[in-house]
């Protein structure tokens, strides 16, 4: 067996053609499983996942620079095999159920479709405490699910087709749950190749998805740039899926020279015509509408922003990059100084993720008040760092540069009132900041009582493929009944967070963004605050409860979480 740290070879160009012309061979049968086919064998890759579980989260701790018996060991459960279980659990029910899943209900706001897909029973209702989910239909359309089978209920079947998955370096969950994607919902044959920085858990993925490499629908191939961009070209893939950075999709769609990249996009003219789907990051706000705080709900409030700057050491689409905050709020500095300490005393992560050092020095040189806290980092650490007082303009780089590190910008917006802050900042959020992937939202029950009309509006009105409020976006992530990407309409000249959803469980054929709630106040915390006192176990315990929800695993799930 390899070990965390051993690559595996990259895959020879005759092995690349040769798992290529099987998957050409194979697409006219995929598309002929039955739905009670797949869901069988969705369900015997979750049997899979759940047997390589221990070992996937001990490979991605040990990569990562984590002490496996630490609490933050809980993370690589969590954003790994659990996450990975809940998406293929999902989708076997989806499946099973016509292709049709009900959500938990629908409702209408403003000629809108709303789906409430989270939670579904009352056993997932306890299990995630307060945090529900919607899918908003794009404005217009019916909530219809299941296109492509509906087609092949009428004996419509296309002859198949192959994609190609470029898959995701920093959360493991990732690659599994896009070639579920497309494998499900885009109707095509996969190859996965893996991302250099975890190619490690390629031999791990062979084992858990054998059932759809052993039926020819899947393969899983290594290798860098040279294989990536092969296997991009090669005339037999009809689709390529990358998360990823938007540099990496504009190579791929409009060529690799600065100058080729800036003339074919001037004459609209792809050096790659192959659709291509993509998530690709965001500079992530996080909105903090001024109210007045208790001391615990200012301080719950700090934790929960630091996790979602620090989880996974800041290598996240998600992370938290722009706190926008009232300019003149009573409680700015209090809660500013709060997440600063709580920074300071969360030790710092490797910097796994290739030039992190050099991103962290070009923003420290745009802005040298930048505020680096606690000690000065060792070699391979980024220190976590808060720069205050950007200005809410586009051209600021800290808004339009992501930085995949451990920085985090503070931009106060100046209104009259709570309310003329909200709009303020929706208009940052969707006007000034890069990307439109995901948006958080933290407001307190008084103030939402107060403002609850325009925070409806708010929430329509932010153009970003995923909202949270009172908890992070990545929640949609997790959920998989959630679509994930970024908000439709991204042209490919001007891609920003992406083309195209991942998720969606509920299979609906028109999503436009899916909206997560939670109290104000969580209890039991979430898992993202860094300072989560039984992470490992959690992570180990959800995950097994993922793979067959009951209600005698519930409470060993909720004891441990209260006792963080």
């Amino acid at each position: 067996m390899r070990v965390v740290g051993e690559s595996p070879p990259a895959t020879a160009t005759d092995d690349l053609e040769a798992a290529l012309q099987q998957l050409h061979q194979r697409r006219g049968a995929w598309v002929r499983v039955s739905l009670s086919q797949r869901a069988a064998l969705l369900r015997a890759c979750l049997a899979g996942v759940r047997r390589v579980a221990p070992e996937w989260a001990r490979r991605v701790t040990a990569a990562k620079g984590i002490d496996s018996v630490s609490e933050l060991a809980g993370e690589a459960w969590l954003s790994g095999p659990m996450t990975t279980i809940r998406c293929l659990r999902t989708a076997s029910d989806a499946l099973s159920s016509g292709a049709r899943p009900a959500p938990a209900a629908i409702s209408e706001r403003d000629g809108q479709i709303v789906a409430h897909v989270t939670p579904d029973g009352m056993l997932e209702k306890l299990v995630l405490a307060g945090i529900t989910a919607e899918v908003w239909i794009e404005p217009g359309a019916e909530p219809s699910q299941g296109r492509i089978y509906r087609h092949k209920q009428g004996g419509c079947f296309s002859p198949g087709s192959v994609a190609l998955v470029l898959g995701a370096g920093n959360i493991s969950a990732i690659a599994p749950r896009d070639l579920v994607h497309k494998l499900c919902v885009d109707d095509e044959v996969v190859v996965l190749k893996m991302h250099p920085l975890n190619e490690y858990l390629g031999p791990l993925f062979e084992r858990a998805f054998a059932p759809l490499i052993e039926g020819g629908f899947l393969r899983i191939v290594y290798g860098g740039a040279e294989v990536g961009s092969y296997l991009c070209g090669h005339e037999l893939v009809s689709s390529i899926h990358l998360t990823g950075s938007h540099h990496t999709h504009d190579a791929i769609v409009w060529g690799t020279g600065k100058g080729e990249c800036k003339r074919r996009k001037a004459a609209g003219t792809p050096a790659n015509d192959k659709r291509v789907t993509s998530e690709l990051g965001c500079v992530s706000p996080v909105i903090v509408v001024p109210g007045e705080w208790s001391d615990a709900e200012l301080e719950f409030q700090a934790r929960s922003v630091a996790g979602m700057m620090t989880h996974n050491a800041s290598f996240n689409c998600t992370a938290a990059k722009a706190l926008v905050v009232h300019d003149r709020w009573r409680q700015r500095e209090r809660f500013v100084e709060r997440l600063s300490e709580i920074l300071a005393k969360t030790p710092q992560r490797n910097a796994y993720y290739p030039g992190a050092a050099d991103r962290y020095q070009r923003f420290c040189a745009e802005y040298p008040e930048a505020r680096p806290l606690g000690p000065p980092a060792p070699d391979g650490r980024v220190p976590w760092t808060i720069i205050r007082d950007v200005r809410p303009r586009r051209d600021e780089h800290a808004l339009r540069t992501e930085a995949f590190c451990g920085i985090l910008a503070e931009v106060g917006v100046a209104a009259s009132d709570a309310g003329d802050f909200l709009e303020r900042a929706a208009t940052v959020a969707n006007d000034e900041i890069w990307g439109n992937l995901s948006c958080n939202v933290i407001i307190d029950p008084r103030t939402e009582r107060a403002l609850a009309t325009q925070l409806n509006a708010t929430v329509a009105g932010l153009r970003y493929g995923g909202v949270a409020v009172n908890t992070w976006s990545s929640v949609l992530f997790g959920l998989s009944t959630a679509s994930w990407g970024a908000f439709p309409g991204n042209p490919l000249d001007d891609v920003q967070s992406g083309i195209g959803t991942v998720g969606n469980a509920l299979l609906f054929d028109h999503p436009q963004k899916s909206v997560a709630r939670a109290p104000f106040k969580q209890w039991p915390i979430p898992p993202w605050l860094p300072d989560h006192r039984t992470l490992r176990n959690f992570g180990r315990l959800w995950t097994d409860f993922e793979a067959r929800p009951s209600w005698s695993k519930l409470p060993r799930v909720a004891l441990t979480a209260v006792r963080a």
